[in-house]
């Protein structure tokens, strides 16, 4: 990582925290996917390892944050860095948040809102596996970030575009009015995964800016 002008060891910090990122947002989908199939236990191993992925990604960033605070990066690219790196792990946080919800609060999902609610989630998982990429490339290819944020952007309007065929779908149903909002709810958890990745690669772009001017 050309970047950090500092030893290999806060590379593999950085890499392996995005790892764990991109662990999240499979863990999610495959989460959703079990929830779907009414396979609950599964679905609750899930929200396990995303628990435990989010506590790997907490710790692996505050390990990199001390050692670029102590070492040789220059103050200026630091501060860059470690936005980053915190504004990264939010979308970790927020995936565990919306898995959890769905522990917590159990909703009943009709069978004919199945398949565009997997399309919402995966549109969502794909935002943030694009994060990732566009993150490494920050560090390893500067040229290449800009790619990746305009995947980051596609992914988030098609989540955006899908959210709101579902959640028109989910008030077209013959359901009560407490239900629907409901489901709402859980759809919008869905959708906004894909805001913060998007929220992050606005951030992001302005970084990649200031290192190429």
């Amino acid at each position: 990582m050309a970047l950090l002008k500092t030893t290999r060891f806060v590379g593999a910090q950085i890499d392996n925290f995005l790892d764990l990122v991109s662990n999240s947002a499979t863990l999610f989908q495959l989460g959703m996917e079990d929830y779907l199939s009414d396979r609950i236990s599964q679905f609750e191993e899930r929200l396990n390892q995303i628990r435990e992925v989010e506590n790997k990604a907490d710790d692996l960033r505050i390990t990199a944050e001390r050692y670029l605070y102590e070492h040789t990066l220059i103050p200026e690219n630091r501060g860059d860095v470690l936005a980053i790196l915190e504004n990264t792990d939010e979308v970790v946080d927020n995936i565990k948040d919306s898995l959890m919800n769905f522990s917590i609060e159990m909703p009943a999902i009709p069978a004919e809102l199945h398949d565009l609610w997997m399309q919402t989630t995966k549109a969502s998982v794909a935002a943030v596996e694009q994060l990732v990429m566009a993150v490494r490339s920050f560090f390893r290819d500067i040229a290449a970030v800009n790619n990746y944020i305009h995947k980051v952007y596609f992914f988030e309007r098609e989540a955006d575009q899908l959210g709101e065929k579902l959640r028109r779908l989910i008030f077209a149903m013959d359901d009560d009015l407490s239900h629907k909002i409901q489901l709402r709810y859980f759809a919008l958890h869905i959708e906004r995964i894909s805001d913060y990745a998007q929220n992050v690669c606005d951030r992001l772009a302005i970084y990649t800016i200031k290192r190429q001017l």
